[in-house]
């Protein structure tokens, strides 16, 4: 197990009812809020119109930046900058999913950015920066940004969607009813994303981390429970809560305790298909995870272990062979995407192979995957993007 440090600054509200805490938490940083969101749900499901209700009622001055995108673009991250320059903003209010989120991580930080070009700021590598305060009420389960510090943006003029480190939140309400809205197919890519923040931590040379491995098993089991509940049955509080709370959790660092970092490989090369189609994240995600795992473990017999623990320890099964052992549990995984009705090609998103060695190049620019779980090449991503097809 390796030595680690570890900070969550952020306060989570989580339950029903949770927004009667907004005011409160607002108060201390001023009265003058940039309201962020996305396309206009939170309008219709009245979420909106109880948000403005709290901050009419508790004389804020509210400025709105709405629009923002699924995968949101540096476009959005410079309108929202010089909105709360203009408006002399002191706090943000994020209501949203993670888009929203990390989009209005990225204005919190981009509003102190020294430097005209805010695209440098996504670009360049750094740990946390000075921000605006920052408040979330979450409407998705999915990207665990109302938890962390790390936020994704987009630039589709350059083909280029990373992650960096921006701020946290400094309070987040997350109440799992304002998931019942959402659709069966956002739930099911939302879920895919969750269990993939997992098996990038998961999926490591350390083995003797036992308490991290329980915790990715039990949010694996968690997300295997519910998510056919949640489909089935869209307002059902227990599974919306636990989908939402491991939410949380997955993309928080906690998973990871002790265990040597992997790069994130899944992540990194659905940030190439996303930048260049901009397509949803977790069904991106959906479709690499499988034909990842079958390639890593035909590359390198090595990581059979780790493979046959997952199919043990999350799908419960046995088995005298651990290589079959370990390509059962990978089935496992896919037939449970399929089973959500996740679209499990890229071919069935119009996804072609044109594009395939420019994505390895920039997803492994520099070796950046070379110490992964497995060590990876541009041709293994090229070849693992054309089992996707």
């Amino acid at each position: 197990m390796l030595n680690y440090v570890h900070e969550i600054p952020t306060k989570l509200y989580f339950g029903e009812g949770q927004i009667r805490h907004l005011d409160e938490v607002l108060r201390p940083f001023g009265t003058r809020v940039l309201l962020t969101y996305g396309g206009g749900s939170i309008r219709k499901s009245g979420l909106y119109d109880t948000v403005m209700e709290i901050l009419n009622k508790g004389g804020y001055t509210v400025t709105e930046l709405s629009g923002i995108e699924p995968n949101p673009r540096i476009e959005s991250v410079e309108k929202g900058v010089k909105l709360c320059k203009e408006n002399n903003i002191d706090v943000i209010l994020a209501v949203g999913g993670g888009s929203t989120i990390d989009c209005s991580k990225a204005i919190a930080a981009g509003v102190f950015y020294e430097g005209d070009d805010l695209w440098q700021m996504v670009a360049t590598g750094h740990g946390v920066l000075k921000a605006l305060p920052l408040v979330d009420i979450l409407t998705l389960s999915a990207t665990g940004s109302e938890y962390d510090g790390g936020g994704v943006i987009t630039n589709l003029k350059t083909n280029e969607k990373i992650g960096n480190m921006y701020t946290f939140p400094a309070a987040s309400i997350c109440d799992p009813t304002y998931t019942f809205t959402v659709s069966k197919y956002q739930t099911a890519a939302g879920t895919a994303d969750i269990m993939s923040h997992i098996f990038e931590g998961y999926f490591s040379r350390t083995e003797d981390s036992d308490l991290s491995d329980h915790i990715a098993e039990g949010v694996l089991k968690t997300a295997i429970k519910y998510l056919p509940v949640a489909l089935e049955n869209p307002e059902d509080y227990a599974a919306r809560a636990n989908l939402m709370a491991i939410s949380s959790i997955a993309c928080s660092g906690i998973p990871e305790y002790g265990k040597r970092g992997t790069g994130w490989p899944c992540h990194a090369i659905e940030h190439e298909l996303s930048a260049y189609y901009d397509i949803t994240h977790g069904v991106g995600l959906a479709i690499l995870t499988p034909r990842w795992m079958r390639l890593i473990l035909k590359k390198d017999p090595t990581c059979t272990w780790r493979f046959v623990r997952f199919a043990k320890n999350v799908w419960g099964l046995e088995g005298e062979d651990d290589n079959a052992l370990a390509l059962a549990g990978i089935e496992a995984l896919e037939k449970f995407f399929k089973d959500s009705d996740i679209p499990m090609t890229l071919t069935e998103l119009n996804i072609g192979e044109e594009h395939f060695e420019k994505m390895a190049a920039h997803a492994n620019a520099g070796g950046y995957l070379k110490d992964s779980f497995v060590s990876m090449t541009n041709e293994d991503i090229v070849e693992i993007l054309k089992a996707c097809l």
